[in-house]
């Protein structure tokens, strides 16, 4: 059964994305959340980390579980009901877990805006959305119908995006960050986009993006961020010649 050092994993995971030195949101917590015994033999990516993708990982029979959205974005304790079932799950059948928030959401060939734009077909692209310290989308001039870039979104993603029409027809200067910016509106009108696709937004963005001249679309939180996990599963199954397997536990959202 081929085998790989978990601590070699992390280091070259928290290298190749710059784990440390990437602002982010302070639940954050990026890098290794959990360790296991030390050895890694089957790869598990999910865009969450939560019970029920915890099973599903240890269905799979892996030992280091990948996933954008971390164990700690709020606080865990005490480690009573579900958090104990989860603790528990993950000592008893040793499963690491490594998450990766912005700084895989900004990677320029693994994370979830480059990845995106490439399968929207988007090319020429240049750094969008100043967030934490760095830009973590990026911006396109392309001109395209926004009724054709919904169907792009739709194939890419699998699922009916939401389109709020508040701009022209024919789009021209796109900006893509993925996950949950549709309340930043304002700062993707200020960095010249006309058209800005996001995962997730407020009910009132809606009469925002009229008033901004701004075509708005939402593609799904979790449907929009599945790519950074993939493409990370790929990179370190080739590197460490072991197995790997994507979790789809959609939200809906």
């Amino acid at each position: 059964m081929p085998k790989a050092s978990l601590a070699a994993i992390v280091r070259h995971c928290d290298r190749l994305l710059r784990t440390r030195e990437t602002g982010d949101y302070e639940g954050a917590a990026n890098g290794l959340q959990v360790e296991n015994s030390g050895t890694v033999t089957r790869l598990a990516a999910a865009v969450d980390a939560s019970l029920t993708t915890v099973k599903l990982a240890i269905a799979a029979q892996a030992d280091l579980l990948l996933v954008h959205h971390g164990l700690f974005w709020s606080p865990r304790q005490p480690w009573t009901g579900p958090n104990h079932e989860l603790l528990r799950l993950l000592v008893e059948n040793n499963l690491a877990v490594y998450s990766s928030h912005l700084p895989l959401d900004a990677h320029p060939r693994l994370g979830n805006n480059v990845q995106l734009c490439a399968a929207l077909g988007l090319k020429k692209l240049k750094p969008f959305f100043f967030s934490h310290g760095q830009n973590i989308g990026f911006k396109s001039q392309t001109r395209i119908s926004r009724a054709e870039l919904v169907k792009r979104l739709q194939r890419a993603t699998g699922a009916k995006p939401r389109l709020i029409p508040g701009g022209r027809e024919f789009c021209e200067r796109i900006g893509v960050v993925t996950g949950g910016a549709g309340a930043e509106l304002k700062q993707a009108a200020a960095e010249g986009v006309d058209t800005f696709i996001t995962g997730e937004g407020p009910h009132w963005t809606f009469a925002l993006a009229e008033e901004l001249g701004l075509n708005v679309i939402y593609g799904g939180h979790y449907a929009t961020e599945t790519f950074g996990v993939k493409a990370l599963a790929a990179e370190l199954s080739k590197k460490f010649k072991v197995p790997s397997v994507f979790i789809d536990h959609p939200t809906g959202l």
